[in-house]
């Protein structure tokens, strides 16, 4: 398989003829040019990851091939061929963007062993530049709790981090599903390769292929440079591909032959690029569901559903609470500067008592809020935030309650309306102004059936 195209200018005919053969040999994909004015054509029209020239050529010479490829292809790799006696020519081109010269009279081994070192060296600056970002970015990869969801989940990454099958994590909206990711990254084989994060829900479907994948130099309009994707970021560590429900159907065929390959290509180039990697996928739908209702491909699917994590509400873990407000509390005082004393006693109840429907995230910031109020003392129940005027365990019944009348009144609502339907659901849907897969959604939460026998039954008794 064809990994790299190299560009070769030199206007000694048998030397460029046989350097040629043997880069083909190797397996490289290469542009034979006579002189640097076709070196520059092909520069231009190519997508180039390495270039070998010499300096001196009729027409454009060696140099200046050198200033248009810091322009053209500013990741290129770049070796100058010179004669002996014009080291200091050589050292010049290296101030120019050169990465490295050889001297005539040429050893081919040599100079493939240097192209071959030079193409690696480049992609660790391309890794290395990804692990930069996330550094900078809050990598926390510890996952807080000892209740017996969590540690289960312990166990579970400590089985998977030693492989890099396919993971598919489950769960509400800030449950904490990309922390579990970057734990399973991190604690394993993995550990020193990128993790590298997609929002699914961000990408539009014509950009789909080009931020994926990566594009070439002049695939479409604006791309001025050729551009690396996500899953060439990702090569050799994790791909994260967060809310993979909401991955654009059309573009869902694309992303499995990718997976299925363990290949992509570029947007506007012709060759196959071999990229190795871990994907873990995570959603806060039920794919199964969506599936049924042609929303979510069955194959893709089971690609991406080899192991199966489920991070749990926090309000089904109410004795993890403590420790992560403490974990919250000591993270916020070094970052706001600021100074806490801890929690009083009421506080602690009143957060294992809220009903946490922003789960984790919602803690993390009443957590920062309450660290912004508390000057300097103990954080009271007062300085939540969301416990003014009554005990937490009442506001957590008026909630319920409260929630408990929504959907019964939601219930009676959708069932009236199919009725009028005559069960049709895209009409429904239309009439109460949602999406079909929303209104599907509705009935599984509410506990409508679907057979328009038990519908009509069901609206009779309203």
């Amino acid at each position: 398989m064809r990994q790299h195209t190299i560009l070769l200018a030199d206007d000694e005919d048998t030397l460029r003829m046989n350097l040629a053969e043997v880069l083909d040999g190797e397996g490289f994909d290469v542009i034979a040019c006579p002189n640097g004015t076709e070196a520059l054509r092909a520069l231009k029209s190519n997508s180039i990851d390495a270039i070998i020239t010499d300096l001196r050529m009729p027409g454009v010479t060696g140099m200046e091939l050198i200033g248009h490829a810091q322009k053209l292809a500013p990741d290129a790799g770049i070796i100058v061929i010179t004669a002996f006696g014009e080291v200091e020519t050589a050292v010049e081109s290296m101030k120019s963007g050169a990465n490295d010269y050889i001297c005539k009279p040429l050893i081919f081994d040599e100079l493939v062993f240097r192209l071959k070192r030079l193409l690696s060296q480049d992609k660790i600056v391309k890794q290395n530049k990804v692990l930069r970002d996330q550094i900078r970015q809050n990598n926390s990869t510890e996952m807080i709790g000892q209740s017996p969801s969590m540690l289960a989940l312990k166990d579970a990454i400590k089985r998977i981090s030693q492989t890099t099958s396919n993971v598919l994590i489950c769960g509400e909206s800030g449950t904490g599903k990309e922390v579990l990711a970057r734990a399973i990254h991190y604690s394993g084989v993995t550990s020193q390769a990128p993790f590298v994060a997609v929002n699914c829900g961000g990408l539009a479907d014509s950009l789909v292929e080009s931020e994926l994948f990566g594009y070439r130099r002049g695939a479409f309009t604006g791309a001025n440079s050729d551009h690396m994707g996500y899953f060439e970021a990702a090569d050799g560590g994790t791909l994260f591909l967060d809310e993979i429900g909401n991955f654009p159907l059309k573009s869902q065929a694309i992303l499995l032959r990718a997976i299925e390959q363990r290949a992509i290509t570029r947007v506007g180039d012709h060759r196959l690029r071999p990229v190795t990697i871990r994907i873990i996928a995570a959603t806060n739908r039920e794919l199964e569901k969506a599936i049924e209702i042609d929303k979510f491909r069955e194959d893709l699917f089971f690609r991406l559903n080899v192991i199966r994590l489920t991070v749990p509400p926090l309000c089904e873990r109410t004795e993890d609470i403590p420790l992560l407000a403490k974990h919250f509390s000591d993270k916020y005082e070094q970052e706001l500067n600021m100074h806490c004393e801890g929690f009083s006693p009421d506080a602690i109840e009143a957060l294992a008592n809220h009903p946490w429907r922003g789960n984790v995230r919602e803690l993390a910031n009443v957590v920062e809020r309450a660290i912004i109020f508390c000057n300097d003392k103990i954080i009271g129940r007062d300085d939540l935030g969301f416990a003014m005027s009554h005990s937490s365990s009442a506001a957590t019944s008026a909630c319920n309650e409260l929630r408990a009348a929504t959907q019964a009144f939601e219930r009676q609502h959708i069932l009236k309306v199919l009725n009028q339907m005559s069960n049709n659901k895209m009409a429904s849907a239309e009439s109460l102004g949602i999406g079909l897969s929303s209104l599907y959604r509705k009935m599984e939460e509410l506990g409508i059936p679907r057979d328009r026998h038990h519908v009509g039954r069901l609206t009779q008794n309203i």
